[in-house]
Parts: C-alpha cells; structure tokens; sequence
C-alpha cells in the first residue's frame, strides 16, 4: 500500500559530508568577493557626498577607486586558483569581465568621462553583487574530474598502479 509519504520526495537531495564542506579555496574566494562588494558599495555614497557639494570626498572617491581596482585584481588571483584546484571556471570568467569592466570604468573617472563611467559603475556594482550571491548560495568544493579530462602524470601512475 502506497502512503503519501511515498509519493514525495525531498526537495534537497542527500548528499555525502564531504560534497557539501567548502575548501578553504573557496572560502578564500567568498572572501575576496566579500571584501571586494563591501569596497564597491561605497563608491557611488563617496560620489554622492561630492555631488552634494564637498569636494573633498572626490579624494575618498578616488581612494576608494584604487581599493576597489585592488581587490578586484586580487580576486582575480583566487578565482584562478579556484578553477585550478576545485575545476570551477565560471567565478574566474566572471570575475574577469568583472574586472574588465572596473578597469574601463577606472581609466573613464580618471578622463572624466561620467556619460561611461557612472552607468559603468551601475552595472559593475549589480554584476559583483549577483557573483557575491552565487559564491555564497552553495558549497564550493572540488567538482569530480569527468571521464574524458586529462589527467595528470601522477594520477596516471596510480591508475595504472591499480589496473596491474
């Protein structure tokens, strides 16, 4: 006899400890990004003091710009990282084009440029914070490697060490 407890099935499925624990990799990258969000918040408040009329927070701007432009190239570093040891390419793709962007819009404040580089700052701020969301929404752990990846020379000794 069927009972309604065999018709549902969990929403999450089950899954091993060691599937879900983040490595410190990846709690290096949650940090990175961490740091690099809480950086870039302040961007458009330094901005908006000075557009209110004291010219010193053009400074604080400008500080800012370079903190930001740090972190992001910092984070760049552990985003490689992350797809080197845990095979996760999308946080270095997107924290590139990320970057990029900071860069463009960098050298744009510099020049004076507002018509780029203030919707610029918009969609770089919407773009680190939605990768923010996606580093932080599940475990970042050490995905298998796929039948057809290269393998390594070590790891193919030991898989020829197990076949004799």
């Amino acid at each position: 006899m069927a009972t309604a407890t065999d018709r549902f099935r969990p929403a999450v499925p089950a899954r091993s400890a060691t599937t879900q624990r983040t490595t410190p990799t990846g709690w290096a990258l949650r940090a990175v990004v961490s740091a690099h969000v809480a950086a870039i918040v302040g961007q458009p408040v330094f901005a908006g003091v000075y557009l209110s009329g004291d010219y010193d927070a053009l400074r604080w701007h400008a500080v800012g710009a370079n903190t930001v432009t740090s972190l992001g190239y910092l984070q760049v570093i552990v985003a490689l990282m992350a797809w080197v040891r845990l095979r996760h390419s999308r946080p270095f793709l997107a924290t590139s084009a990320v970057v990029a962007a900071e860069t463009v819009q960098y050298f744009a404040g510099m020049a004076g440029a507002l018509w780029l580089h203030l919707p610029l700052g918009v969609m770089t701020i919407v773009a680190l914070v939605v990768q923010f969301i996606d580093v932080w929404r599940r475990p970042l752990s050490r995905r298998p490697q796929l039948p057809g990846e290269r393998r390594t020379a070590q790891g193919q000794e030991k898989q020829e060490a197990g076949n004799e």
